[in-house]
């Protein structure tokens, strides 16, 4: 059984709004990996900042998968900006939006990562091998319409930011008024209708929500990583569905809106993160 990951982070991008968690949640997410469920640094790779282009998000994805048999397990982490656009079917607009994540030389000519992108790569992982997939990234926006941000502390720096990437005025004026009518085609969106028993997806917030890149316990964070490593470190043997439970209540605790979300066949939310052993759901 081969075991492979692939880790994502950018907090300094080229042309768009920098962040400042994502490089935390690589370290934590290495650190889980090494520490708690035994990755090897040659089973990880890792792109960050100007190395994280789309160029090699998808040539890093390719590896991933390439040569994947059943009984592999893969991973990919994501921590960056997200954001929405229009679709478009030649110079025609069809009905719905795509999300997106958005790589270190993002821009709205077609540099970004759609969820069909994506799919594109992750289809070609065999039944019998398991990929689990994290994004800490915002999957949606509401386009002109108004959505609550998460809570502002009052300083000259705020301590926390969205992960929402806005698409620029004329791009937003695409479907200025038709958003109730719009499809929203996203990641979660996807993966329900893929229905592929061995694909897992965590995604940081509901498909209204932005992700928060949050200063917590000392440290920029994306606060749904945060707390997805820190419950994983209390309790590695744990469910999908427990860890879920508990990562929220986390968030909630802390007075974050964002409500973290799981796609997955039934079979596997009672199993382990990661490893995919059963869990007795007395534990």
């Amino acid at each position: 059984m081969a075991r492979k990951a692939l880790l994502v982070g950018i907090n300094d991008y080229e042309k768009v709004n920098d962040l400042r968690g994502c490089i935390n949640d690589v370290l934590d997410m290495h650190f889980s990996l090494r520490s708690l469920f035994g990755f090897k640094t040659g089973e990880i790779r890792v792109l960050t900042d100007s190395r994280a282009t789309k160029t090699n998000i998808m040539a890093r994805l390719n590896w991933l998968v390439k040569g994947s048999k059943p009984g592999d397990f893969l991973f990919f982490h994501f921590s960056g900006h997200g954001s929405q656009i229009r679709d478009r079917d030649g110079d025609e607009l069809v009905d719905h939006l795509d999300e997106l994540i958005c790589p270190y030389d993002m821009d709205w000519d077609g540099t970004y990562i759609t969820d069909d992108e994506l799919n594109s790569v992750l289809k070609n992982v065999p039944e019998g091998a398991l990929l689990e997939v994290v994004l800490d990234s915002c999957h949606s926006g509401t386009g002109l319409r108004s959505i609550g941000l998460e809570p502002q502390v009052e300083e000259e720096e705020p301590r926390i930011m969205s992960r929402y990437l806005p698409p620029p005025t004329d791009l937003l004026l695409r479907f200025s008024g038709e958003e109730d009518e719009l499809e929203y085609k996203g990641f979660i969106e996807g993966a329900k209708r893929r229905r592929r028993k061995h694909h897992i997806l965590w995604a940081g917030c509901r498909s209204d929500q932005t992700s928060a890149d949050a200063y917590i316990n000392g440290r920029f964070h994306g606060a749904f990583t945060y707390y997805f490593n820190k419950h994983l470190r209390r309790t590695p043997r744990v469910s999908r569905r427990r860890l879920l439970q508990k990562v929220r209540a986390s968030l909630r605790h802390a007075h974050f809106s964002q409500v973290p979300q799981l796609e997955v066949d039934a079979t596997k939310r009672d199993r382990n993160v990661i490893t995919d052993e059963k869990i007795d759901k007395a534990e």
